[in-house]
């Protein structure tokens, strides 16, 4: 599995939850801040069609917003 990537932005709390969430399960991730990073902000928008964050890719799903649940899913963390 490639690490996910975790398109955040300076000052957005549930960004920083999604990163404690990755690393309480040792995730590896890749953090992109659309705040400090052009490109990545818009590779979020042009690849992705995504305008907020989190947005969460995980293999070819896109998780837009925050939504631990779906997170969980993509990750095979729940048996749900």
């Amino acid at each position: 599995m490639n690490k996910p990537i975790v398109y955040t932005q300076n000052d957005c709390p549930p960004c920083k939850i999604v990163k404690m969430f990755l690393n309480e399960y040792q995730i590896e991730f890749v953090e992109k801040n659309i705040s400090d990073d052009p490109t990545a902000r818009k590779e979020l928008t042009q690849t992705y069609g995504a305008y907020s964050t989190p947005t969460v890719i995980v293999e070819n799903e896109v998780i837009i917003g925050f939504d631990l649940k779906k997170l969980e899913l993509a990750l095979n963390l729940t048996s749900n």
